[in-house]
């Protein structure tokens, strides 16, 4: 058997910390989608404001969201943004996130990484109502010198949204 030179070693080391790279940056996002459920009571860290780099975007973008959400940047604006929704406000009784349809590439460099997902979210209203809501989410994610992989910036633009009632029966369109 021939040992392998340095070159195919090298690559296989890429290989292995782009993977490493685009798991640790699925981690990060499903911890955020984690903390934005309700009724969460897991809120050990790393906190919402922990996710994000420090010169961080968070935005909704398109003609359904660009003007309700607007532009947030800093872990803190983010994080007081984002959570003014969460328990222990009365804007969600329940709320779910369900991510799929996932497209995710890290770059050459390791150094970057950007994904796609469609995400289905399932809220119930503490003033009363449900809706089925889809939105697609553009992420870019950042390696810090330490290791871990946060989010640099985060956009949501809602597609459609669907009312359900309280028998988990979707209507029509909104």
């Amino acid at each position: 058997m021939t040992s392998p030179d340095s070159s195919a070693l090298h690559a296989l080391g890429l290989r292995l910390q782009r993977l490493e790279a685009a798991q640790a940056s699925r981690n990060t996002l499903a911890r955020y989608m984690h903390l934005c459920d309700q009724p969460c009571g897991d809120r050990s860290a790393p906190r919402l404001a922990d996710l994000f780099t420090g010169d961080a975007i968070w935005e909704g973008v398109g003609p359904l969201y660009a003007g309700k959400f607007g532009r947030h940047q800093g872990p803190a604006a983010i994080a007081a943004f984002v959570g003014s929704y969460l328990a222990p406000s009365p804007h969600f009784k329940r709320n779910l996130h369900f991510l799929t349809s996932e497209r995710l590439s890290v770059t050459e460099d390791c150094g970057g990484a950007h994904g796609q997902w469609l995400m289905l979210q399932l809220s119930t209203y503490g003033g009363g109502g449900a809706e089925a809501i889809t939105a697609r989410l553009d992420v870019d994610f950042r390696a810090t010198p330490d290791g871990r992989w946060l989010i640099a910036h985060f956009r949501t633009e809602r597609l459609e949204c669907v009312p359900w009632n309280d028998n988990g029966i979707l209507g029509e369109a909104a």
